[in-house]
């Protein structure tokens, strides 16, 4: 199976013990919800599915045929190679529960044998038990929720767990046989120095992870799931200290620091920096299922706020956990809202995302944007791009801006 045309599978576990103060992702922490919405997912699943039994011979389920007249594609994705669990806290989860969703992907959707099988979790939900489920399901990719080994650091951030629990835990992973973890850290902290996060680092890379994302704090306007349409979003509690004054972060050029001293950092180690925020440990540890959002690879969101894209289409789902349930229940789509892109929005997009990755955008996309030679000049000469066999990357410097450099090419 070819792995940079092949779909990918997102599955959203909207569902956490606490939230983050900084976190503005769908998430809820009303556990009781759980059973009905794994219902309400399946049921999603079988929109989708080339696999669902038909009703009364007409070779379409009541699901499908409802999916149908609302515009959905049918059978929009054949088979997938990466099936991503993410949240929320998907390791949340009862060894039951997540056993059920399992099987009932597998039984709706197909899968390459050698799918890349992520879920996210929360080093205070692993357990031995836990790992070995894991492995028996399949999972072979761990993401771990980690952010800081600083215990003031996690307090800071409300983490549920402790810096000695996270390394308890990490030993434990690698004990089962897991050779594909990746961690999360978070920098940019308030009164964070760049040598305590040096620190981080190393003790990251002391058990030698093959995957490390590092992200940089910041301070979101809105929380999702919004209010109902026409209000506002709820700002964070972190958006709510600082509009206070009570929370500042570092300033741009201690965030170019900061920045600049990770790349260098973790390329010293042996890390491949093949996206902004992302590293591994050589090629093939690059996180194949969002290498595909990046490429504009297709993919299938399942849950509430999930996105799908397929040939330059673009769909995403309600972002209420109820609303979503609901319509789910009703036999009705939960579809919030959908895009078909135009050759132009798909180029710009082809620069956001190409930008963003060491892979860079094919020289033949930029070629189509009016006064692309001087644009490219300019960005090699500032030392914020180079040119190397056919593409165009960002370079170190110029990752630190990446959100930016398509605007060189567009009035």
């Amino acid at each position: 199976m070819d792995h940079l045309t092949s779909s990918g599978l997102y599955v959203h576990i909207p569902f956490c013990k606490t939230k983050c103060p900084y976190c503005d992702f769908c998430s809820i922490t009303t556990p009781d919800l759980i059973p009905v919405y794994l219902s309400a997912l399946e049921k999603e699943a079988q929109i989708y599915s080339a696999k669902m039994p038909a009703s009364g011979g007409t070779g379409v389920s009541p699901v499908q045929a409802q999916a149908k007249a609302c515009g959905y594609p049918k059978t929009p994705f054949p088979s997938f190679d990466s099936l991503y669990l993410g949240g929320g806290t998907p390791s949340l989860l009862a060894a039951a529960q997540l056993t059920t969703l399992i099987n009932n992907l597998r039984r709706h959707f197909t899968f390459s044998p050698d799918t890349e099988f992520t879920i996210e979790a929360n080093p205070d939900d692993i357990t031995a038990e836990k790992l070995r489920l894991y492995r028996d399901l399949g999972i072979n990719r761990l993401s771990l929720g980690v952010q800081s080994f600083d215990e003031p650091e996690l307090r800071f951030l409300k983490r549920r767990h402790t810096a000695k629990q996270t390394l308890r835990v990490i030993e434990m992973i690698r004990a089962a046989g897991f050779q594909n973890l990746g961690l999360d850290l978070m920098y940019c902290l308030p009164g964070q120095s760049l040598e305590g996060w040096t620190g981080t680092m190393a003790t990251a890379l002391s058990f030698a992870p093959e995957h490390l994302s590092c992200y940089q704090l910041t301070i979101s306007a809105g929380e999702t799931p919004a209010p109902p349409s026409g209000t506002p979003a709820l700002p964070t509690p972190f958006a709510r200290r600082a509009a206070r004054g009570e929370l500042t972060l570092p300033d741009d050029e201690a965030q170019r620091d900061f920045f600049l001293l990770t790349g260098q950092f973790l390329k010293d180690h042996g890390y491949v920096h093949y996206e902004v925020s992302n590293f591994a440990k050589g090629e093939q540890y690059c996180c194949r299922h969002n290498l595909k959002y990046w490429r504009h690879t297709p993919y299938l969101g399942l849950g509430p706020a999930a996105h799908s894209f397929k040939a330059g289409r673009r769909w995403w789902n309600f972002s209420s956990v109820a609303q979503y349930c609901a319509a789910v229940s009703a036999a009705v789509a939960p579809r919030a809202g959908s895009e078909t892109l135009t050759p132009e929005q798909l180029r710009l997009e082809s620069l956001c995302l190409g930008f963003r990755t060491r892979e860079g955008v094919a020289l033949e996309i930029i070629r189509q944007f009016p006064g692309w030679e001087a644009v490219l000049s300019e960005l090699q000469e500032s030392g914020l791009a180079q040119l190397t066999d056919g593409r165009v990357a960002a370079t170190p410097l110029g990752l630190v801006v990446a959100d930016r450099l398509p605007l060189w090419f567009v009035d």
